[in-house]
């Protein structure tokens, strides 16, 4: 796994699309990929690829392209397109997982408000058809500005290596 496919998955969809479809099945194999690493490489990796918690059966990255400052995606490490496709435990810890990261951030970034959400498919915006991850984005009163609308330009006041660091200090 590159760190060159771990950007092309954090990727916005207008981002991803201009790549070749031949990348399609890297891409996918993302979170699987990641999912492997273990042992000294992973503290590592992680690090590298914003991994900034693991579970049994999720892993939970930044989104090197986030909507909001903080914004995470939450995925079973399992390859599984849709929700009823994930087994009960899957659907669990990631339901616990959301439950925790919105805690932490809410603590440590004083959030007032989430979105939470999952894209299912290619035609509902999903930029891995056929891995399902939830996105969860901290929304604070007045953090919407005119430059996504102007420019399709987010304006993040935090560098990912401060949030990772943020957020990966506890372990779930």
């Amino acid at each position: 796994m590159t760190y060159f496919y771990a950007q092309l998955f954090a990727m916005d969809t207008e981002i991803r699309a201009m790549f070749p479809a031949a990348m399609d099945v890297q891409r996918r194999r993302f979170f699987e990929a990641l999912g492997r690493i273990a042992g000294a490489q992973q503290s590592q990796a992680d690090r590298d690829h914003l991994v900034v918690s693991r579970g049994k059966r999720t892993l939970t990255v930044l989104n090197r392209f986030p909507y909001n400052n903080g914004h995470l995606l939450v995925a079973p490490l399992a390859h599984k397109a849709n929700l009823e496709d994930l087994d009960e435990e899957e659907l669990l810890e990631g339901m616990q997982v959301l439950q925790e990261m919105t805690r932490r951030i809410r603590e440590t970034m004083s959030a007032e408000g989430f979105n939470i959400g999952v894209n299912l498919g290619k035609i509902a915006g999903a930029g891995l058809p056929g891995h399902l991850h939830w996105h969860l984005v901290p929304r604070w009163s007045g953090d919407t500005n005119f430059m996504p609308v102007l420019s399709n330009v987010n304006v993040i006041p935090q560098s990912l290596d401060a949030l990772y660091e943020l957020l990966a200090k506890t372990k779930i």
